[in-house]
């Protein structure tokens, strides 16, 4: 690492340390560039950020402990001066959007050259935005395939705020689902759910996880569970089931009827009994 007060300083934040000591070497080659800085998770991304307060950190999005999202938001609210490239195999819209919203000001896949990757540490320094051009695609289809949003009350406008990842974190609440049981089925930090957990607790007005399920029960992100469809909690009550047909016996020279109860009581020969009426016997004439 070299270090130029004349020259842009940078933290390069990659997990795979070959990558990480690649991107070292090549931004010690590039004019005006000096790294001051490496990171091997996004946590000591923004720890490094605090104790060397770089113009520029290199950010790769799928890290340990904190990803490359939610470093760089960390980031940008602490020190709003540090602008933030990400720098990644991921050209997905979830990716993208997210890094975007989260304040990264420029956007590369990891196949860019060396004078791209320059040339995007440079602009960002200068407070402009550099995007790899199969992300400016990406952004301008998604742009095509998103609907016309229709005016709508305080409840839609919040719902359409959701990002992809913090609406799939408020299905897997519904669904029951802990902090730490959502970290490890979305391969991030339990630092990472709770900010998207607080962040959706803010967006959808909920004070609590029961009221956010119950927003997500209304706003389509999960469906009711199974037991709400009970039927004694539904108010519905089945009918008896029909027993036998009744039939007629001769009990001691009168016809009588017996039916059986829908419970079974077929083998019961003292139920079956008390189901008989009958009179008393005549009297004896001598």
């Amino acid at each position: 690492m070299t270090e130029n007060t004349d020259a842009v300083t940078v933290i390069v934040a990659d997990d795979q340390s070959a990558v990480r000591e690649g991107l070292v070497l090549l931004l010690g080659t590039v004019p005006g560039i000096a790294v001051i800085g490496e990171a091997e998770d996004g946590e000591a991304a923004v720890e490094a950020v605090a104790a060397k307060n770089p113009q520029v950190v290199l950010m790769d999005l799928n890290m340990p402990r904190c990803d490359g999202v939610e470093a760089t938001r960390r980031i940008r609210a602490s020190h709003p001066q540090t602008q933030v490239v990400v720098l990644t195999t991921y050209s997905d819209d979830e990716s993208i959007i997210g890094a975007l919203q989260a304040g990264a000001l420029g956007y590369l896949t990891k196949d860019a050259t060396r004078a791209e990757i320059g040339r995007a540490v440079l602009a960002a320094a200068a407070g402009q935005a550099v995007l790899d051009p199969a992300v400016q695609q990406r952004l301008l289809s998604a742009a095509v395939r998103a609907p016309a949003s229709a005016p709508a009350g305080p409840a839609a406008a919040s719902d359409a705020d959701l990002t992809p990842r913090e609406a799939e974190v408020l299905r897997l609440i519904a669904a029951g689902k802990s902090n730490r049981e959502i970290a490890r089925a979305l391969f991030v930090s339990e630092a990472t759910v709770k900010t998207h957990v607080n962040r959706i607790f803010a967006k959808t007005g909920s004070r609590d996880r029961g009221q956010a399920v119950h927003y997500a029960y209304q706003h389509g992100y999960a469906g009711p569970p199974d037991h709400l469809f009970d039927t004694e909690r539904a108010g519905y009550h089945a009918p008896a089931p029909a027993g036998p047909s009744p039939r007629s016996m001769t009990c001691q020279g009168r016809t009588v009827t017996a039916r059986k109860p829908p419970a079974t009581l077929a083998s019961s020969s003292v139920a079956s009994r008390a189901a008989v009426t009958s009179r008393p016997p005549p009297a004896r004439t001598r």
